[in-house]
Formats: structure tokens, C-alpha cells, sequence
């Protein structure tokens, strides 16, 4: 598992730089969401709670509003609602990541802060898993990039990326996505007990399994995960085809062992489904937080909110992103948890402190929540006040014992519903036009302005 990083420093105290700047001239950027001002984000990576602080990463290009020349953006909170933006934590440089800094993890090694990602050399997708190691307060990462696995031996494989790292039976290991020929999606096993210098040890889990055979095919599994919620281990993987859509993100529940004879992790599954239907999201990280025990606690994570509008909405254009500067952003940090070997991803507990005055559902500003309870139909739109033209961005109806959450910022709109995959949507109100929700006699709906917060001061 990847267990949250937390290291004394000393304290270092730099200039305030607002991650996310209220004043934006676009009403569709972001206010809440932690991103630059400018230029392309993508993946979350690296996610560690260092020295008071959480440090999310994240797939950067700050020249441009296109996946071009990715480098590893870096903001920082100390309550999951502030962010600070800090300096570019990675660029490419001449060698294994010559082509980009693709996505990896944030691990702890001897007490230090370290990252583990791919280094893309071109873009024939087969990327060598490198190792950075940090300063302790994790601000500072021009240290050396080792190359710890380079390409796996088996033919078959057509790409390999993302590595991710996990502890079992007092052993470190590793797993990165991968596609093979025959199967499609596949996870590669490494021993990682020395962080620099792992061992390839077959698959961990390929398409092939009857399970994993429940999921949608594709030519490969991106950016995997491996957590713990509960008793259960839950395996998350982003369904990659070559210059097409992404498919969605799957996840499979089930338990994970060593064998007894081989002394490798087995992991045997039960259940499989996607993570969130909306059109927008991939590529999600998730982190493992500990408890005052040291046990694990919770699972936290975050996904990439694409450009990508539901069908009936109004989308933007790679020449619109290009216009206004920007693309993509991540989504608020979520709880995910498994009821009934389903996986259902919830609000982060902390972003209830967001709520400011009670709001008008009917009359929703750019930053809200509204929160459905009770039976029956409702429906969140976007209405033209002048020529009431509305576009609808998600309806569906409640029974008895549901509740939905709508999350809205700008252009993103995060749904979550009880029992139910997320739906991480987007959206472009402009000019007269508004959020609202309607829905049916049987249902109740409270909503709240969400409060922008001040900018914190970075340590």
C-alpha cells in the first residue's frame, strides 16, 4: 500500500502563490479545484502527506492546452481545501524521460520522500519505471532519476507505464500497467524491496481472469491501483486504446495473499464494475491514509476531469482550450469505500467545510452543492434565463433511502449517488446562463454556496 508520508522539517516559508486564482477571466475555470492558472494538466500522481501538508502532483504542460511536453505540476494543503501551487516538481530531461514525465506514485524510503513514475523516452509507449528521491519537506525534487525496472521481458507486451507500489507479507512490490497481444489488459509483478532495483516476477492479474474478463475490453491497463478498504483489496485500472477515447476505469474487489509455494502476491478477485460513468473521468490515483494506529484507515482519492462534455451539452473544441489557455483538471479528493463487494466513491469528508449560505436550487451559482433526498425524479440543467433553452447534464430518479450529492465548480460537476458509480461531468454555462435543479414533489433538495477559500502560505 502506499502509506501517507509524514516527516518532521524544518519550517521554510515561501511567497503565497494561489493554485487556483478567483479572478480568472474565464467563468468556466475552476475556482475550487487546485490547477495552474494556465496550460494542460492530466493525471494525478505522486500523492503524500508530508510535513502537515498533502502534496498532489499531477501531469503538467505549462507552455500550452495540449498533452504536449509533460512535466509534473505540484500543489500542496493542509486541509484538502486550500491549495498552494508550488514550483514545477519534474521536467523532462535528456534520457529516459527525455519525451515527458508520465504518471507514477509518491512512496516513503528510509524516512524520505521519493517518487516512483514513468519515463517516457518517445512515445512508443513502453516506459521505464524511474525513482526520484525528494527533500524532506518534499519541495524540492532535482535529486537523480534512477531507473529502476526498464522493459519487461515477455514479447507479447504492447506498452507499459505507471508504476505503483504496495507492501504485503513485510515486503515491498510493485505492479505497472500494461497490454499484451493475446489478453489486452495486464499487470506486471515486481519484488521492489529495493526501491532502485526491482525484480520482474510474471503478472500479477491479466483480462484473461474470469473476473477481470468482466470489464470492458481494451488494448491496455493504465495507471493501476492497489488498495485496502476493510478486509477487501480493490485493484483500479484506466481502459487504454491508442488514439481513441479513453473507456472508463474498472475496478475489481477481491482478496490478495502470498502464495505459499511461489512467496509471490496472488490476488484473487470476486466482483467487477466501473469506478464512475461520467464522460469525463480517468486516470484516477488513490492513497492509503493511516490511522493514529498505523492501520490503514481510509482511501482518498482524485481523478482527471477531461474536456469532455456529456452528449446534449455544449462541449469546447481543442481550439476553444487553445483560446482560453487551459485543459483539464482534477476532481475533489473522494472516499473510496465497499459495501457488498461494489465500490462507491464519496465525497472526502473535509469538503463539507466549503459551504457557505443556504443557496436556491432552482437558482444555482457557479460554485455549489445541492444535496437530493427522498423519492422520486430530479434533474441538474443548464437554463438560458433570456429564451429558457436548457441543456440537461444529469437527471435520474431517487427511491427511498437514496441521497444524491451534485458538486459543481465551474465546468465540472461531480454527482455522487448512494449505491451508485460517480459521474464526473462537464459543462459551460456562459452569457445568461445558470445551474439549476428540478425535481418532483417527493423529493427534497438543499443546496449551499460554496465559499472560495484564501490563499494559504506554503511551509
Amino acid at each position: 500500500m502506499t502509506v501517507p508520508i509524514t516527516i518532521s522539517t524544518q519550517e521554510k516559508v515561501m511567497t503565497s502563490i494561489q493554485a487556483t486564482p478567483h479572478d480568472h477571466p474565464d467563468r468556466s475555470f475552476p475556482r475550487l479545484h487546485p490547477r495552474p492558472a494556465k496550460g494542460w494538466v492530466n493525471d494525478p500522481n505522486g500523492i503524500m502527506f508530508a510535513d502537515g501538508r498533502w502534496h498532489l502532483f499531477f501531469q503538467y504542460n505549462p507552455e500550452s492546452a495540449r498533452h504536449e511536453h509533460i512535466c509534473w505540476g505540484h500543489v500542496s494543503s493542509s486541509d484538502l481545501l486550500t491549495w498552494q501551487e508550488h514550483p514545477v516538481a519534474l521536467r523532462p530531461q535528456p534520457g529516459p524521460d527525455s519525451f515527458g514525465c508520465w504518471s507514477g506514485i509518491g512512496v516513503v524510503d528510509d524516512g524520505v520522500p521519493t517518487v516512483v513514475y514513468s519515463g517516457a523516452p518517445d512515445r512508443s509507449g513502453f516506459s521505464p519505471a524511474l525513482v526520484v528521491r525528494g527533500s524532506a519537506d518534499a519541495l524540492d525534487w532535482s535529486g537523480e532519476r534512477v531507473v529502476a525496472a526498464g522493459l519487461p521481458a515477455d514479447e507479447r507486451v504492447t506498452m507499459v507505464r505507471d508504476p505503483f507500489v504496495f507492501e504485503l507479507g513485510g515486503r515491498r512490490w510493485a505492479i505497472q500497467g500494461a497490454g499484451r497481444t493475446d489478453v489486452g489488459g495486464a499487470l506486471l509483478l515486481y519484488n521492489a524491496d529495493d526501491i532502485e532495483a526491482w525484480q520482474e516476477h510474471g503478472y500479477l492479474l491479466t483480462a484473461a481472469d474470469d473476473i477481470a474478463a468482466q470489464l470492458p475490453d481494451c488494448d491496455g491497463w493504465e495507471c493501476p491501483q492497489l488498495v485496502r478498504s476493510g478486509d477487501d483489496w480493490v485493484v483500479l485500472v484506466s481502459l487504454w486504446f491508442p488514439n481513441a477515447p479513453h473507456r472508463g476505469v474498472g475496478y475489481i474487489v477481491g482478496s490478495l495473499d502470498i502464495d505459499a509455494d511461489t512467496g509471490l502476491p496472488v490476488f484473487t478477485g470476486r466482483s467487477a464494475g466501473i469506478l464512475d460513468e461520467g464522460s469525463s473521468f480517468y486516470a484516477p490515483q488513490a492513497v492509503q491514509t493511516a490511522g493514529e494506529d498505523g492501520q490503514p484507515d481510509r482511501v482518498l482519492l482524485w481523478g482527471w476531469a477531461q474536456e469532455i462534455a456529456p452528449e446534449g451539452v455544449r462541449a469546447r473544441t481543442q481550439e476553444d482550450n487553445d483560446e482560453h489557455g487551459w485543459s483539464g483538471l482534477l476532481t475533489h479528493p473522494r472516499e473510496l469505500v465497499v459495501r457488498d463487494d461494489v465500490v462507491e466513491l464519496i465525497p472526502a469528508r473535509e469538503l463539507t467545510g466549503l459551504r457557505a449560505e443556504p443557496a436556491d436550487p432552482d437558482k444555482l451559482p457557479d460554485q455549489a452543492e445541492v444535496v437530493l433526498t427522498g423519492q422520486g425524479t430530479a434533474a441538474l440543467r443548464i437554463v438560458n434565463e433570456q429564451d429558457a433553452r436548457e441543456q440537461i447534464i444529469w437527471s435520474g430518479e431517487l427511491t427511498e433511502g437514496d441521497e444524491v450529492r451534485i458538486l459543481i465548480d465551474a465546468s465540472l460537476v461531480e454527482v455522487h449517488r448512494s449505491g451508485r458509480p460517480s459521474l464526473t461531468l462537464r459543462a459551460y454555462p456562459n452569457g445568461h446562463e445558470r445551474y439549476a435543479v428540478s425535481h418532483e414533489p417527493g423529493l427534497s433538495a438543499a443546496a449551499w454556496n460554496l465559499r472560495l477559500p484564501s490563499p494559504q502560505t506554503s511551509r
